[in-house]
């Protein structure tokens, strides 16, 4: 590229090499567009002309920009988590940004939670978690983007607590966010009705306005990136693996101890001393569970990751991160989590030990389920 062009829907920089990037627009779609004068980004595009909002990456210091931003203003902050991974989907320190702004916590993706999750215990956990992150949020609610009638009540529950003010939508990356906002716009603007840019301009880098009907705006942040998801370690074929796409199904180990299970070639369990027990794992139905004997686990790992156990695939297994190893004791059921991948129940007294790739949480919580 010789000259410099700016996309007229966002401001971004145009750039034809990084598809994550701010501003990117394919080679052959820039060189169709470079003589108007006129010229969107990819994102802007699908914005425009497919209801799509896509998630853009930016570095560190804007999302602090963005987060400061945020306390500045007077708005109801609605803060989406993905229900599956709710440690790996919180923004850190959240509360210290939002001022005094109140939050709106809303857990997606509930459809994908086994039905013997009632509604009522996954609002108190939620709110649980939540005091412990500083967060007081106003009220809490369960969604799924794929259902009209949550989207609905997450409409009343947003005009119930703004009061008149703007709406700051805000997540980090993964969580669903974005379908959602699409669904928001659908049902609101009506399903027939292409989006324009004088209706839901995209206004700096970073923010697109979607009007409300006072003339204030609900404004969709991009996705924040928590450094400690799994997602960051895999491409996109093998995150439609990880990411539940329907209703999980548990699935029940009976262990002794020296045995141990891989979770593909992702993370790893070992049940190192405690009676025979139940172990339950709860991930996504397309990741496959194998077992084996403690004494043998890394030797079988070593043969067999990027074959056997995959993802990674064979051909990202070089670059793929060691498994760290986090030792753990455990006297009451408790939820052993693996960061963006799922979880494993342990019912009774044990010394276990999680492993995840470096860099990705392995933390301990009250069973959920």
């Amino acid at each position: 590229m010789n000259e410099e062009l700016i996309c007229i829907g966002c401001g971004a920089h145009i750039q034809t090499e990084d598809k994550e990037g701010l501003g990117y627009l394919p080679k052959s779609a820039y060189e169709k567009g470079k003589d108007s004068g006129e010229i969107y980004c990819q994102r802007c595009f699908r914005l425009r002309h497919y209801n799509e909002i896509q998630d853009v990456h930016l570095t560190d210091d804007d999302f602090l920009r963005l987060l400061n931003e945020i306390g500045s203003k007077d708005a109801l902050i609605v803060n989406v988590v993905d229900i599956f991974d709710f440690n790996g989907s919180i923004i850190p320190g959240l509360h210290r940004f939002v001022g005094a702004n109140p939050v709106l916590l809303v857990g997606n993706k509930v459809d994908i939670l086994p039905k013997s999750l009632k509604a009522p215990k996954m609002i108190q956990w939620m709110k649980e978690r939540a005091h412990e992150e500083g967060l007081r949020p106003v009220d809490v609610l369960l969604t799924s983007a794929k259902k009209s009638h949550d989207i609905s009540q997450l409409l009343d529950a947003i005009e119930e607590h703004r009061n008149g003010r703007d709406v700051y939508v805000v997540g980090v990356t993964n969580v669903g966010k974005s379908t959602l906002i699409n669904k928001i716009i659908k049902q609101t603007a009506g399903v027939q009705d292409l989006i324009t840019t004088s209706r839901f301009p995209g206004t700096t880098l970073d923010k697109i306005e979607i009007p409300l009907e006072d003339g204030k705006f609900m404004i969709d942040t991009p996705g924040i990136i928590h450094r400690h998801q799994m997602a960051h370690y895999l491409g996109k074929k093998d995150l439609n693996i990880i990411a539940p796409q329907k209703e999980i199904k548990p699935k029940v180990y009976q262990l002794n101890e020296g045995q141990t299970l891989f979770l593909d070639g992702l993370a790893r369990f070992d049940f190192i001393q405690g009676q025979k027990q139940g172990f339950i794992a709860y991930v996504s139905n397309d990741v496959n569970i194998h077992r084996t004997k403690l004494e043998k686990a890394t030797e079988f790992y070593d043969k067999h990751k990027g074959g056997l156990l995959q993802p990674p695939r064979p051909e990202e297994v070089e670059n793929f991160p060691e498994l760290s190893r986090f030792e753990i004791s455990i006297k009451e059921k408790t939820d052993i989590v693996f960061a963006g991948l799922g979880w494993i129940r342990v019912s009774g007294p044990a010394v276990v030990a999680g492993w995840a790739p470096r860099g990705v949480d392995v933390i301990t919580r009250k069973a959920l389920i």
